[in-house]
């Protein structure tokens, strides 16, 4: 008698790029471990099933967040900026700035790209539900999204985690 794979539900509920890494790693991850998984992605995590990922940083509401530049010396790379919030939330044009240089600090480091996570869940089996309230709520249709992906209410995901072994709220 074969025991069955563990199952992992995942809810993605948010689209920065920082939080977009945490359900494809850990999604990847899992499916690489033989583990069953499925991710429901709600709100404004809906956004990383479209077929353009558009994420960014937003450093003014996540005053945790260091920054770091991705260039010049040693030095100067390992100082870590503190900008205040008066800066970053109201200086035109600082989101693309801080994004910018996050996607080039993860390029210099070797992480993979939102989408290529994305593309290794999806080989690894994965399987991704769009919530379907969400999507009438901000106006999406299925043609917005990459293909493969299940459009389901919350009930249908529910079922399916009350007998995960592992449920992570991102």
């Amino acid at each position: 008698m074969s025991e069955s794979p563990k199952r992992v539900a995942l809810i993605a509920s948010r689209g920065t790029l920082d939080w977009a890494y945490p359900p494809f790693i850990l999604g990847s991850a899992a499916a690489a471990m033989d583990m069953e998984v499925v991710i429901f992605f709600t709100f404004y995590g809906l956004p990383l099933l479209n077929k353009k990922i558009d994420a960014k940083v937003s450093p003014h509401s996540n005053p945790a967040m260091p920054m770091k530049m991705p260039f010049g010396s040693k030095g100067f790379q390992n100082i870590n900026w503190s900008i205040p919030n008066l800066i970053s939330g109201n200086v035109p044009g600082f989101d693309t700035m801080a994004t910018s240089l996050m996607k080039e600090t993860f390029k210099n480091k070797g992480v993979a790209t939102i989408e290529e996570l994305r593309e290794l869940c999806i080989d690894c089996g994965v399987k991704f539900i769009a919530c379907q309230m969400t999507m009438d709520v901000f106006g999406f249709t299925k043609d917005d999204f990459i293909d493969g992906v299940d459009f389901a209410g919350a009930a249908m995901f529910l079922e399916y985690a009350a007998d995960a072994d592992i449920q992570l709220f991102m």
